[in-house]
């Protein structure tokens, strides 16, 4: 509660709620360091630790030298406008403390892999979790830099080249994969199971709540888009 706390006291400062999209990354570090901190160090925890504190710090701090160079996010300066004189309490509860019950629910799979007990080997499974999450990393990461590129000299453009030619959102797949990657990893050891939630989560929010509903509708006067959406799946890629 004292992050989501400071997050909202940087928020009122600055004067933009978007704040909260760059310390996403950071509360999964957080308790990534919470955890090892307490002496929860088995080696799948010490790796599932490292997998989401890299993820953590390069999705923070892509987004914050994105932001940085713009203003407030679209969909939180609509939300400015639309709560009015409660803006102050519905940005605390709305924003930042649920996105703090939120990322407590997704880091699942970190508290399994903290409580687990000790074990010298890795199974198939979390092998392939493993190699799942560097898949799915990479995929997201290539995907926002090739969409931070074609910004800088495509302004007000549509980007439908590299893996933006295979889906609408390759970004958030990368992330989908990820999750569900890391769930994989936990799956077999105690209580692992219960760590679906987190992926089934994840995937819900992106494409059904936060990811694409609301910024397809900042574009659903494009026509340019519009052709775009016609032609191209919206998370899951089509290789044709």
């Amino acid at each position: 509660m004292s992050f989501a706390l400071i997050n909202y006291g940087i928020a009122l400062v600055l004067k933009r709620n978007d704040v909260a999209d760059v310390s996403w990354g950071i509360g999964f570090i957080l308790v990534c360091l919470y955890f090892y901190i307490s002496g929860s160090t088995s080696p799948l925890a010490l790796l599932v630790y490292l997998l989401v504190v890299l993820w953590g710090f390069r999705l923070s701090f892509y987004i914050g030298i994105r932001n940085s160079k713009k203003e407030e996010d679209f969909r939180y300066k609509k939300w400015r406008m639309q709560w009015g004189k409660h803006f102050y309490w519905r940005s605390l509860l709305q924003v930042f403390v649920l996105q703090m019950l939120i990322l407590l629910v997704i880091s699942s799979p970190i508290i399994v892999a903290a409580i687990a007990e000790e074990s010298a080997y890795l199974s198939l499974l979390q092998v392939i979790g493993i190699v799942g999450w560097i898949a799915g990393f990479m995929w997201q990461a290539i995907a926002d830099y090739q969409l931070s590129a074609f910004k800088r000299k495509n302004t007000g453009k549509v980007l439908s080249s590299g893996l933006w030619k295979y889906s609408r959102h390759p970004n958030y797949f990368g992330e989908i994969v990820m999750w569900w990657s890391l769930f994989l990893m936990v799956l077999e050891i105690e209580h692992g199971i219960w760590a679906i939630i987190s992926p089934v989560l994840i995937t819900y929010l992106l494409t059904s709540v936060s990811g694409v509903p609301m910024l397809e509708e900042k574009y659903k006067t494009n026509d340019e888009y519009r052709a775009y959406v016609d032609r191209t799946p919206s998370i899951f890629p089509f290789f044709k």
